[in-house]
Order: C-alpha cells, then sequence, then structure tokens
C-alpha cells in the first residue's frame, strides 16, 4: 500500500473524567461514561521520498532524516511519536487535519493519536481493530510523547457511540450504553456545545491533582471517588432516557471536578454557565479537564435563547451529532 487514510470522532465526557488517570485508575479503578460526536481528527500517511510530519490544524510541519528523528516544535510531539511506535519500513509522509479547535477539551489529541496509529498501521498492511487502536493511541501519547493523562480519550475515539469505560490499570473494559435512539436525538437537539477559548490546564495542574490523591488529601479523594460514582449514575440515566437526571449529574460532575481543582472554571466559564442556567439549562460541565475549552449544557426548552446567551459572552457553538462509529479508514 503506498497510502492510507484515517479519522477518529472526539468524545464529550459526560461523567466521571479523572478517574481514568493513573494512580486512582490503579488503585482504586476508574469509571468514565463518555460518547463520540462527530467532529474528527484525521491523518493521511504515504510512502515518500522523505520521511516528513505535518500538522495542517496547527500549521506546522518538519521534515525528518530518519524516523526516529527528534523535533522540538511541540505541534508536532504525536507525529513524531506516532512513527517511532509504528516504525514504518520506509519514508512515510505523515500528514494530520482536524474539524475542531484545539484546546478544546474534547479530548482531540486523543483522537489524533487514534487517527495518526489507524493510518501507519493501514500502511503498514497490519490489523486495525478498535482495540488495537486505542492501545496504540495510549501507547504513543502517554508513552512514546511522555504526556500525563488517562485512556478514556484514545478508547472514545477508537469504539465511538455511548460507553461505560472501566479502568483498572492496565485493563480497560469498553461496554456500550443501550441508549434509545429517539431519546438519543433528543439529548443531541437539547445540548449546546460551546467552545470558550484554547485550555489553559496543563500537565502540571493533572500532576498536582494526583500527587495530592496519592498523599490522601480528603478533598480530592472524595472528589475522585464522587466522580466515579456519578459515572454509574450517567449510565443509568441515558438507559432511563431520562434528560432531566442527565443534566443533574452533569452539574454535579462539574462541582466535583471544581474540588479537584478551583482553576478548572475560569470567571468566564462561571459567567456563561449562569447565563445558560438562566436561559433553561437544566444542567452542565466543562468539557475534559476545564480552565477554558468547551463547556456543554442541556436546555431542553428555549435554545435559540440559550445560543443568544452564549455567543453574547463570546462563545463559539459547535454542532453536536453522535458518532456511532469509531475510527475508521477514510
Amino acid at each position: 500500500m503506498i497510502a492510507a487514510s484515517a479519522m477518529a470522532p472526539v468524545r464529550l465526557d459526560l461523567a466521571g473524567g479523572w478517574t481514568d488517570v493513573p494512580p486512582f485508575s490503579a488503585r482504586e479503578g476508574g469509571v468514565v461514561v463518555n460518547a463520540a460526536i462527530s467532529l474528527f481528527a484525521r491523518a493521511d500517511a504515504r510512502r515518500s521520498p522523505v520521511w516528513r510530519v505535518a500538522a495542517r490544524e496547527l500549521g506546522a510541519e518538519a521534515e525528518l532524516e530518519r524516523h526516529d528523528t527528534p523535533v522540538d516544535d511541540p505541534r508536532l510531539l504525536l507525529h513524531t511519536a506516532a512513527l517511532r511506535l509504528v516504525a514504518p519500513a520506509q519514508p512515510v509522509e505523515l500528514v494530520s487535519s482536524a474539524d475542531f479547535p484545539a484546546g478544546a477539551g474534547l479530548g482531540g489529541s486523543g483522537a489524533l493519536d487514534a487517527a495518526l496509529a489507524a493510518a501507519l498501521e493501514l500502511l503498514e498492511g497490519r490489523p486495525v481493530t478498535p482495540e488495537r487502536i486505542a492501545h496504540l493511541g495510549w501507547q504513543l501519547e502517554a508513552i512514546e510523547a511522555g504526556v500525563p493523562g488517562g485512556r478514556q480519550d484514545q478508547y472514545a475515539s477508537a469504539f465511538g457511540g455511548f460507553n461505560q469505560m472501566s479502568f483498572n490499570d492496565p485493563d480497560v473494559r469498553v461496554n456500550p450504553i443501550a441508549i434509545d435512539r429517539e431519546f438519543a436525538a433528543e439529548l443531541a437537539r437539547s445540548t449546546i456545545l460551546c467552545y470558550t477559548g484554547a485550555s489553559r490546564l496543563s500537565g502540571n495542574t493533572i500532576a498536582r491533582v494526583m500527587n495530592a490523591y496519592a498523599a490522601g488529601e480528603p478533598g480530592v479523594t472524595d472528589a475522585l471517588r464522587e466522580l466515579k460514582e456519578l459515572a454509574h449514575e450517567m449510565r443509568s440515566a441515558l438507559e432511563a432516557a431520562d434528560l432531566g437526571s442527565v443534566g443533574r449529574i452533569m452539574s454535579r460532575n462539574w462541582a466535583a471536578q471544581q474540588q479537584l481543582d478551583p482553576a478548572m472554571a475560569t470567571p468566564g466559564m462561571v459567567e456563561l454557565e449562569r447565563a445558560m442556567i438562566d436561559a433553561g439549562a437544566i444542567g452542565g460541565k466543562a468539557a475534559g479537564s476545564g480552565a477554558g475549552g468547551c463547556m456543554f449544557f442541556v436546555v431542553p426548552g428555549d435554545r435559540e435563547k440559550a445560543e443568544r446567551e452564549a455567543t453574547a459572552r463570546g462563545a463559539q457553538l459547535l454542532p453536536v451529532r453522535w458518532a456511532w462509529e469509531g475510527v475508521r479508514s477514510c
């Protein structure tokens, strides 16, 4: 094969995020409920006279001497990690693009991980399954690139759909949620996804939170355990087609996230949340870790009014359509 392309969706983390991050996931086991949405990372891999990587979505590119040549540009960190991990037999040009803004908190790096790994594996003629790509995607980010974090993003992108995921390091279980399709459509119509600006939450914050847990800090430990329980509650609410409970659980999850680190809620996010609640939202939370990025809200009533309130506060509205299929060739 001389060329291969793959695409992988991002996700909305409905409940339980942070519990997939070690050491909590190793000591107590994490549980996350998420849903993939139709915003995609794409990767194109083709045989080439030279080794070359490019991130079109970030305006970065570099030519390499070998597949394992280091590159200083952090925008190409995952691309070079993918080449080192997969180790193609011949020179490759590896190029990415994305439908979503950088730092959105939608698990975009996990989607990119999955797309890069899948494109390279397809190019090499190797089997591509959700389990394999999810694991490779996690490996290339957490191990090859050395970026701290959990595993839910790569698994959500690889599998697609609505899932409850259990993390007992190193084991991961993906349990599809039997959600009624009419209710899923209602949930999509009622969900307003607002991009507030690039996330400013760093890997240092992840390390600080998990170091606090490892040290037995009660506030952080209690919040992580509550997040895990909320994931179980979210699955039940989705299976019961209970829109009100879905919204309320999201808000409780957001409160627990802020207990981990108050800096997760910027002043602009606090203002947006208040405005959306006043406009009829029955619940909402930050996507991902917070400190910028996206927030999403369940608004069963006057959607147009809520959208006006969001845009008046500088938010960019992103579409919500469920991605029932995960990573795939394209």
